[in-house]
């Protein structure tokens, strides 16, 4: 697998999340589940911090060009009290970049190249984009497994947003050629 075809899932599953949570009372969306958090405090809060963690380090940090600075977007994004902004448009932030995203990823960036990660810090530490890359991704699925389960435990059952779901096996072409009778025997 590689970054590409994996941004490519994560884009998917994030937009069902967004639709999912869409169709959810805002009051959920707001309500603090997670009170002794420093940081976040709701869904929202954590959907935007997606966004903003890879706005920071693919635009701002590889790219030199962050969204959240260009004022379209400014908040806050140490600590987002993101309940303050309407979903649409932290869904909004996210789709812009998104869009960046897949549209650097398009035009095929060289993944070994390095990139520092505190730019004004010549004894910074350096990764490869690739990495980079990984890095921005892990970080999204584990803070989306955190929204699931704050969805479930404000009694909703959250999307199906697994990897299988939107990537499909596929049968090897000596397989397949009968059909299954429902007690795993094939039939020819």
């Amino acid at each position: 697998m590689n970054v590409r075809e994996y941004y490519k899932y994560l884009s998917a599953s994030r937009e069902q999340l967004w639709n999912f949570v869409r169709a959810l009372p805002p009051a959920d969306l707001s309500r603090d589940m997670i009170e002794s958090g420093e940081r976040f405090h709701n869904i929202k809060d954590l959907l935007l911090h997606i966004s903003d963690v890879e706005d920071h380090w693919i635009h701002g940090i590889a790219r030199g060009d962050g969204i959240n600075k260009s004022g379209q977007y400014a908040h806050d994004w140490i600590k987002p009290r993101a309940e303050q902004y309407d979903l649409n448009w932290i869904i909004a932030y996210g789709q812009e970049v998104t869009r960046r995203t897949q549209a650097f990823l398009d035009g095929q960036p060289e993944l070994e190249q390095p990139i520092k990660l505190v730019q004004d810090d010549p004894a910074s530490d350096t990764v490869t984009l690739d990495q980079l890359l990984w890095h921005v991704m892990t970080h999204e699925v584990r803070h989306t497994a955190q929204i699931a389960l704050l969805i479930r435990q404000l009694g909703h059952t959250p999307p199906w947003l697994d990897y299988l779901r939107f990537v499909r096996p596929h049968t090897p072409p000596d397989q397949g050629m009968g059909t299954d009778s429902g007690d795993g025997i094939e039939e020819e």
